[in-house]
Protein backbone atom coordinates (compact mmCIF):
# COMPACT_ATOMS: atom_id res chain seq x y z
CA UNK A 1 0.00 0.00 0.00
CA UNK A 2 1.26 3.48 -0.86
CA UNK A 3 2.21 5.74 2.05
CA UNK A 4 1.53 9.41 1.37
CA UNK A 5 4.04 11.90 2.69
CA UNK A 6 3.43 15.59 3.28
CA UNK A 7 6.31 17.91 4.21
CA UNK A 8 5.48 20.95 6.31
CA UNK A 9 7.38 24.21 6.14
CA UNK A 10 11.07 24.56 5.41
CA UNK A 11 14.35 25.29 7.15
CA UNK A 12 15.65 28.80 7.71
CA UNK A 13 19.04 27.90 6.26
CA UNK A 14 20.64 25.35 3.92
CA UNK A 15 22.80 22.40 4.94
CA UNK A 16 25.33 21.40 2.27
CA UNK A 17 23.42 23.50 -0.27
CA UNK A 18 20.02 21.94 0.46
CA UNK A 19 17.09 23.29 2.44
CA UNK A 20 15.36 20.90 4.80
CA UNK A 21 12.52 20.43 2.33
CA UNK A 22 14.84 19.75 -0.62
CA UNK A 23 16.82 17.23 1.40
CA UNK A 24 13.70 15.37 2.49
CA UNK A 25 12.35 15.29 -1.07
CA UNK A 26 15.60 13.79 -2.35
CA UNK A 27 15.80 11.25 0.45
CA UNK A 28 12.19 10.15 -0.01
CA UNK A 29 12.81 9.31 -3.67
CA UNK A 30 14.79 6.32 -2.46
CA UNK A 31 11.79 4.74 -0.74
CA UNK A 32 9.40 2.53 -2.68
CA UNK A 33 5.64 2.55 -2.14
CA UNK A 34 5.64 6.22 -1.15
CA UNK A 35 4.24 9.35 -2.75
CA UNK A 36 5.03 12.90 -1.69
CA UNK A 37 2.08 15.27 -1.92
CA UNK A 38 1.97 19.07 -1.81
CA UNK A 39 -1.24 19.21 0.17
CA UNK A 40 -2.85 16.90 2.73
CA UNK A 41 -6.03 17.14 0.64
CA UNK A 42 -4.26 14.92 -1.90
CA UNK A 43 -4.10 12.04 0.57
CA UNK A 44 -6.96 9.58 -0.09
CA UNK A 45 -9.27 8.73 2.78
CA UNK A 46 -8.13 5.83 4.94
CA UNK A 47 -4.68 5.91 3.31
CA UNK A 48 -1.57 5.81 5.53
CA UNK A 49 0.22 9.12 5.76
CA UNK A 50 3.40 10.59 7.24
CA UNK A 51 3.84 14.27 8.08
CA UNK A 52 7.39 15.61 8.41
CA UNK A 53 8.74 18.93 9.60
CA UNK A 54 11.26 20.30 7.10
CA UNK A 55 13.04 22.40 9.73
CA UNK A 56 14.68 19.23 11.04
CA UNK A 57 17.42 16.99 9.69
CA UNK A 58 16.24 13.37 9.51
CA UNK A 59 18.33 10.22 9.48
CA UNK A 60 17.29 7.93 6.60
CA UNK A 61 16.74 5.14 9.13
CA UNK A 62 14.20 7.30 10.95
CA UNK A 63 12.32 7.98 7.72
CA UNK A 64 12.27 4.25 6.96
CA UNK A 65 10.91 3.45 10.43
CA UNK A 66 8.15 6.05 10.07
CA UNK A 67 7.16 4.85 6.60
CA UNK A 68 7.05 1.20 7.67
CA UNK A 69 5.41 1.68 11.07
CA UNK A 70 2.21 -0.33 11.56
CA UNK A 71 0.61 1.96 14.11
CA UNK A 72 -0.24 5.59 14.62
CA UNK A 73 2.51 7.51 16.34
CA UNK A 74 4.02 10.90 17.02
CA UNK A 75 7.81 11.20 16.93
CA UNK A 76 9.16 13.73 19.40
CA UNK A 77 12.53 15.42 19.20
CA UNK A 78 14.93 15.38 22.14
CA UNK A 79 13.37 18.68 23.19
CA UNK A 80 9.96 16.99 23.36
CA UNK A 81 8.58 18.72 20.29
CA UNK A 82 6.67 16.72 17.64
CA UNK A 83 8.74 16.44 14.45
CA UNK A 84 6.83 13.73 12.60
CA UNK A 85 3.46 12.01 12.65
CA UNK A 86 2.51 8.62 11.24
CA UNK A 87 -1.20 7.96 10.68
CA UNK A 88 -2.35 4.61 9.32
CA UNK A 89 -6.13 4.74 9.85
CA UNK A 90 -6.96 7.81 7.78
CA UNK A 91 -7.66 9.99 10.84
CA UNK A 92 -5.12 12.51 9.67
CA UNK A 93 -6.92 15.83 9.79
CA UNK A 94 -7.04 16.09 13.59
CA UNK A 95 -3.44 14.90 13.78
CA UNK A 96 -2.36 17.43 11.17
CA UNK A 97 -4.19 20.26 12.90
CA UNK A 98 -2.26 19.59 16.10
CA UNK A 99 0.99 19.03 14.23
CA UNK A 100 0.80 22.36 12.40
CA UNK A 101 0.49 24.02 15.79
CA UNK A 102 4.03 22.71 16.48
CA UNK A 103 2.87 21.05 19.66
CA UNK A 104 1.76 24.27 21.36
CA UNK A 105 -2.00 23.60 21.38
CA UNK A 106 -3.91 20.42 21.98
CA UNK A 107 -1.93 17.24 22.31
CA UNK A 108 -2.42 14.16 20.15
CA UNK A 109 -4.93 12.34 22.36
CA UNK A 110 -5.01 9.04 20.52
CA UNK A 111 -1.42 8.79 19.26
CA UNK A 112 1.44 7.29 21.28
CA UNK A 113 4.52 9.44 21.66
CA UNK A 114 7.80 7.99 20.44
CA UNK A 115 11.41 9.08 20.78
CA UNK A 116 14.42 7.90 18.80
CA UNK A 117 15.20 5.37 21.53
CA UNK A 118 11.73 3.87 21.15
CA UNK A 119 12.34 3.28 17.43
CA UNK A 120 15.27 0.98 18.31
CA UNK A 121 17.36 1.91 15.28
CA UNK A 122 20.88 1.43 16.63
CA UNK A 123 21.93 -1.22 14.14
CA UNK A 124 24.70 -2.07 11.74
CA UNK A 125 24.87 -0.03 8.53
CA UNK A 126 26.36 -2.55 6.14
CA UNK A 127 26.98 -0.11 3.27
CA UNK A 128 29.12 2.17 5.45
CA UNK A 129 30.58 -0.62 7.62
CA UNK A 130 29.55 1.23 10.76
CA UNK A 131 27.14 1.45 13.65
CA UNK A 132 26.04 4.82 14.97
CA UNK A 133 23.17 6.56 16.68
CA UNK A 134 20.22 7.75 14.57
CA UNK A 135 19.37 11.42 14.66
CA UNK A 136 16.67 14.03 14.17
CA UNK A 137 18.26 17.46 14.56
CA UNK A 138 16.81 20.97 14.35
CA UNK A 139 18.08 23.13 11.50
CA UNK A 140 18.87 26.77 12.22
CA UNK A 141 21.49 29.35 11.38
CA UNK A 142 23.23 28.90 14.71
CA UNK A 143 24.02 25.21 14.30
CA UNK A 144 24.28 24.97 10.49
CA UNK A 145 28.09 24.57 10.53
CA UNK A 146 27.86 21.87 13.17
CA UNK A 147 25.20 20.06 11.18
CA UNK A 148 27.41 20.09 8.10
CA UNK A 149 30.28 18.63 10.13
CA UNK A 150 27.91 16.03 11.58
CA UNK A 151 26.61 14.94 8.18
CA UNK A 152 30.11 14.82 6.73
CA UNK A 153 31.41 12.67 9.60
CA UNK A 154 28.48 10.29 9.20
CA UNK A 155 29.13 10.00 5.46
CA UNK A 156 32.43 8.23 6.18
CA UNK A 157 32.87 4.50 6.42
CA UNK A 158 34.03 3.53 9.88
CA UNK A 159 36.22 0.71 8.60
CA UNK A 160 38.54 1.74 5.79
CA UNK A 161 42.25 2.22 5.05
CA UNK A 162 44.47 4.46 7.17
CA UNK A 163 44.86 7.11 4.44
CA UNK A 164 41.13 7.55 3.91
CA UNK A 165 40.45 7.44 7.64
CA UNK A 166 43.09 9.84 8.94
CA UNK A 167 44.69 11.79 6.09
CA UNK A 168 41.81 12.74 3.78
CA UNK A 169 38.94 13.88 6.09
CA UNK A 170 40.00 17.50 6.57
CA UNK A 171 40.97 18.30 2.95
CA UNK A 172 38.00 16.28 1.71
CA UNK A 173 35.65 18.35 3.86
CA UNK A 174 36.82 21.57 2.24
CA UNK A 175 36.83 20.01 -1.22
CA UNK A 176 33.23 18.90 -0.75
CA UNK A 177 32.31 22.40 0.42
CA UNK A 178 33.92 23.89 -2.71
CA UNK A 179 32.04 21.43 -4.91
CA UNK A 180 28.73 22.39 -3.31
CA UNK A 181 29.51 26.09 -3.69
CA UNK A 182 30.36 25.81 -7.38
CA UNK A 183 27.68 23.28 -8.26
CA UNK A 184 30.05 20.40 -9.06
CA UNK A 185 28.29 17.03 -9.11
CA UNK A 186 29.62 13.73 -7.69
CA UNK A 187 29.72 12.07 -11.13
CA UNK A 188 31.86 14.93 -12.44
CA UNK A 189 34.33 14.32 -9.61
CA UNK A 190 34.31 10.59 -10.40
CA UNK A 191 35.02 11.25 -14.08
CA UNK A 192 37.92 13.53 -13.14
CA UNK A 193 39.31 10.80 -10.88
CA UNK A 194 39.06 8.42 -13.86
CA UNK A 195 41.17 10.83 -15.91
CA UNK A 196 43.82 10.93 -13.17
CA UNK A 197 43.74 7.12 -12.92
CA UNK A 198 44.48 6.82 -16.66
CA UNK A 199 47.20 9.48 -16.52
CA UNK A 200 48.84 7.73 -13.58
CA UNK A 201 48.86 4.42 -15.45
CA UNK A 202 50.37 6.02 -18.56
CA UNK A 203 53.07 7.73 -16.48
CA UNK A 204 53.93 4.46 -14.69
CA UNK A 205 54.10 2.63 -18.03
CA UNK A 206 56.76 5.05 -19.29
CA UNK A 207 58.72 5.07 -16.03
CA UNK A 208 57.69 8.59 -14.96
CA UNK A 209 56.97 7.48 -11.43
CA UNK A 210 57.00 10.88 -9.72
CA UNK A 211 54.37 12.30 -12.05
CA UNK A 212 52.38 9.08 -11.91
CA UNK A 213 52.35 9.09 -8.11
CA UNK A 214 51.06 12.66 -8.06
CA UNK A 215 48.27 11.65 -10.43
CA UNK A 216 47.59 8.52 -8.38
CA UNK A 217 47.31 10.36 -5.08
CA UNK A 218 45.02 12.95 -6.65
CA UNK A 219 42.86 10.13 -7.94
CA UNK A 220 42.60 8.52 -4.49
CA UNK A 221 41.68 11.86 -2.95
CA UNK A 222 38.92 12.48 -5.48
CA UNK A 223 37.71 8.92 -4.88
CA UNK A 224 37.04 9.99 -1.30
CA UNK A 225 35.48 13.31 -2.28
CA UNK A 226 32.92 11.96 -4.76
CA UNK A 227 31.35 9.56 -2.30
CA UNK A 228 31.15 12.11 0.51
CA UNK A 229 29.72 14.72 -1.87
CA UNK A 230 27.05 12.27 -3.04
CA UNK A 231 26.02 11.39 0.51
CA UNK A 232 25.86 14.88 2.02
CA UNK A 233 23.93 16.24 -0.97
CA UNK A 234 21.77 13.12 -1.43
CA UNK A 235 22.79 12.81 -5.08
CA UNK A 236 23.88 9.19 -5.27
CA UNK A 237 23.00 7.52 -8.57
CA UNK A 238 23.26 4.05 -10.03
CA UNK A 239 25.63 5.34 -12.74
CA UNK A 240 27.86 7.01 -10.19
CA UNK A 241 27.92 3.88 -8.04
CA UNK A 242 28.90 1.72 -11.02
CA UNK A 243 31.59 4.17 -12.14
CA UNK A 244 33.04 4.56 -8.66
CA UNK A 245 33.11 0.90 -7.65
CA UNK A 246 34.05 -0.31 -11.12
CA UNK A 247 37.02 2.04 -11.19
CA UNK A 248 38.09 0.96 -7.70
CA UNK A 249 38.12 -2.70 -8.73
CA UNK A 250 39.77 -2.41 -12.15
CA UNK A 251 42.52 0.17 -11.95
CA UNK A 252 44.81 -1.03 -9.07
CA UNK A 253 46.25 -4.16 -10.77
CA UNK A 254 46.59 -2.20 -14.03
CA UNK A 255 48.66 0.39 -12.17
CA UNK A 256 50.97 -2.28 -10.76
CA UNK A 257 51.40 -3.89 -14.17
CA UNK A 258 52.13 -0.50 -15.74
CA UNK A 259 54.66 0.18 -12.98
CA UNK A 260 56.35 -3.12 -13.82
CA UNK A 261 56.54 -2.26 -17.53
CA UNK A 262 58.25 0.99 -16.58
CA UNK A 263 60.94 -0.97 -14.77
CA UNK A 264 62.21 -2.54 -17.99
CA UNK A 265 64.43 0.53 -18.50
CA UNK A 266 67.14 -1.33 -16.61
CA UNK A 267 65.99 -2.36 -13.13
CA UNK A 268 64.10 -5.51 -14.09
CA UNK A 269 64.63 -8.02 -16.88
CA UNK A 270 61.72 -8.48 -19.24
CA UNK A 271 61.78 -12.21 -18.49
CA UNK A 272 61.03 -11.45 -14.83
CA UNK A 273 57.92 -9.42 -15.62
CA UNK A 274 55.78 -12.47 -16.28
CA UNK A 275 56.52 -13.79 -12.79
CA UNK A 276 55.80 -10.40 -11.23
CA UNK A 277 52.53 -9.97 -13.13
CA UNK A 278 51.40 -13.46 -12.19
CA UNK A 279 52.09 -12.82 -8.51
CA UNK A 280 50.26 -9.49 -8.69
CA UNK A 281 47.16 -11.11 -10.14
CA UNK A 282 47.30 -14.03 -7.69
CA UNK A 283 47.52 -11.65 -4.72
CA UNK A 284 44.93 -9.17 -5.96
CA UNK A 285 42.32 -11.61 -7.25
CA UNK A 286 42.90 -13.98 -4.33
CA UNK A 287 42.20 -11.24 -1.81
CA UNK A 288 39.02 -10.16 -3.57
CA UNK A 289 37.85 -13.77 -3.79
CA UNK A 290 38.39 -14.23 -0.06
CA UNK A 291 36.30 -11.13 0.69
CA UNK A 292 33.54 -12.27 -1.63
CA UNK A 293 33.52 -15.84 -0.31
CA UNK A 294 33.13 -14.64 3.26
CA UNK A 295 30.24 -12.29 2.55
CA UNK A 296 28.28 -14.51 0.18
CA UNK A 297 28.80 -17.95 1.76
CA UNK A 298 29.71 -17.43 5.38
CA UNK A 299 28.13 -14.22 6.68
CA UNK A 300 25.83 -11.45 5.51
CA UNK A 301 28.38 -8.73 6.21
CA UNK A 302 31.84 -7.67 5.08
CA UNK A 303 34.78 -9.69 6.43
CA UNK A 304 36.42 -6.52 7.73
CA UNK A 305 33.68 -5.96 10.32
CA UNK A 306 33.55 -9.51 11.67
CA UNK A 307 35.93 -9.12 14.59
CA UNK A 308 38.07 -6.12 15.73
CA UNK A 309 41.22 -7.75 14.32
CA UNK A 310 39.61 -7.68 10.87
CA UNK A 311 38.80 -3.99 11.19
CA UNK A 312 42.38 -3.23 12.18
CA UNK A 313 43.53 -5.35 9.24
CA UNK A 314 41.47 -3.17 6.88
CA UNK A 315 43.59 -0.17 7.86
CA UNK A 316 46.69 -1.68 6.29
CA UNK A 317 45.59 -4.60 4.12
CA UNK A 318 46.78 -4.67 0.51
CA UNK A 319 44.35 -2.23 -1.04
CA UNK A 320 45.21 0.70 -3.30
CA UNK A 321 46.07 3.35 -0.71
CA UNK A 322 48.40 1.28 1.50
CA UNK A 323 50.04 -0.02 -1.69
CA UNK A 324 50.53 3.52 -2.95
CA UNK A 325 52.43 4.24 0.26
CA UNK A 326 54.78 1.34 -0.54
CA UNK A 327 55.24 2.50 -4.14
CA UNK A 328 55.90 6.06 -2.96
CA UNK A 329 58.60 4.90 -0.53
CA UNK A 330 60.20 2.85 -3.30
CA UNK A 331 60.29 5.92 -5.54
CA UNK A 332 61.76 8.10 -2.74
CA UNK A 333 64.54 5.54 -2.26
CA UNK A 334 65.13 5.61 -6.03
CA UNK A 335 64.28 1.91 -6.07
CA UNK A 336 60.89 1.61 -7.78
CA UNK A 337 61.59 -2.10 -8.24
CA UNK A 338 61.66 -2.56 -4.44
CA UNK A 339 58.43 -0.57 -4.26
CA UNK A 340 56.71 -2.99 -6.63
CA UNK A 341 58.12 -6.09 -4.94
CA UNK A 342 56.87 -4.69 -1.63
CA UNK A 343 53.38 -4.40 -3.11
CA UNK A 344 53.54 -7.94 -4.47
CA UNK A 345 54.73 -9.42 -1.18
CA UNK A 346 52.19 -7.41 0.83
CA UNK A 347 49.40 -8.59 -1.49
CA UNK A 348 50.37 -12.22 -1.00
CA UNK A 349 50.66 -11.89 2.78
CA UNK A 350 47.33 -10.08 3.00
CA UNK A 351 45.65 -12.74 0.89
CA UNK A 352 47.06 -15.51 3.08
CA UNK A 353 45.71 -13.72 6.17
CA UNK A 354 42.29 -13.23 4.55
CA UNK A 355 42.18 -16.88 3.53
CA UNK A 356 42.98 -17.84 7.12
CA UNK A 357 40.14 -15.61 8.36
CA UNK A 358 37.74 -17.13 5.84
CA UNK A 359 38.62 -20.60 7.12
CA UNK A 360 38.06 -19.44 10.70
CA UNK A 361 34.74 -17.91 9.67
CA UNK A 362 33.62 -21.14 8.03
CA UNK A 363 34.58 -23.10 11.12
CA UNK A 364 32.80 -20.63 13.43
CA UNK A 365 29.65 -20.84 11.34
CA UNK A 366 29.40 -24.54 12.10
CA UNK A 367 28.96 -23.70 15.80
CA UNK A 368 27.44 -20.20 15.66
CA UNK A 369 24.56 -19.43 13.29
CA UNK A 370 24.51 -16.82 12.04
CA UNK A 371 27.81 -15.02 12.57
CA UNK A 372 27.63 -11.55 14.13
CA UNK A 373 29.70 -8.46 13.48
CA UNK A 374 31.49 -7.10 16.51
CA UNK A 375 29.70 -3.78 15.87
CA UNK A 376 26.44 -5.45 16.94
CA UNK A 377 27.89 -6.31 20.34
CA UNK A 378 28.95 -2.76 21.27
CA UNK A 379 27.29 -1.67 24.51
CA UNK A 380 26.91 2.13 24.80
CA UNK A 381 27.99 3.29 28.23
CA UNK A 382 30.27 0.30 28.79
CA UNK A 383 32.63 0.00 25.81
CA UNK A 384 33.95 3.57 25.51
CA UNK A 385 37.39 2.55 26.74
CA UNK A 386 37.98 -0.13 24.11
CA UNK A 387 40.49 0.91 21.46
CA UNK A 388 38.56 -0.64 18.57
CA UNK A 389 35.37 1.16 19.60
CA UNK A 390 37.14 4.52 19.90
CA UNK A 391 38.68 4.13 16.45
CA UNK A 392 35.90 2.50 14.46
CA UNK A 393 32.63 3.27 16.25
CA UNK A 394 32.82 6.57 18.17
CA UNK A 395 29.31 7.63 17.07
CA UNK A 396 27.83 4.43 18.50
CA UNK A 397 28.84 5.29 22.07
CA UNK A 398 28.28 9.02 22.21
CA UNK A 399 26.65 9.67 25.57
CA UNK A 400 24.28 12.40 24.39
CA UNK A 401 22.17 9.84 22.46
CA UNK A 402 22.61 11.61 19.17
CA UNK A 403 22.09 15.21 20.30
CA UNK A 404 24.20 17.76 18.51
CA UNK A 405 26.70 19.34 20.83
CA UNK A 406 29.57 21.77 20.57
CA UNK A 407 32.64 20.14 19.18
Amino acid sequence: MTTYIHILGDSETDIWGLSGRERLERMLKGFSQTKTVDSPDQVPEQAPAVFLRADHLFDARVLSALINARENLVLNSDAGQPVAVRVIDGNMRDALANFMGEGEGETFPDLPRYTLKDLNLLGLQQNLKKRDLPYVLPINRVNSRQLESELFARSYKSVTDLVTKWLWPMPAFWAVRACVRFGIKPNQVTLLSLVFAVLAGVAFWHGHYGVGLVMGWLMTFLDTVDGKLARVTVTSSRLGDVLDHGLDIIHPPLWYIAWGVGLTAGLVHVSDLQIMFSLILIGYIGGRLCEGAFQFWIASFDIFIWRPVDSFNRLITARRNPNLILLTFGWFMDRPDIGLWSVIIWHLLSTVFLAFRVMMGWQAKQFQKPLRSWFEDIVPGEDEGKLAVRIFAPLAIRKDDGKLKDK
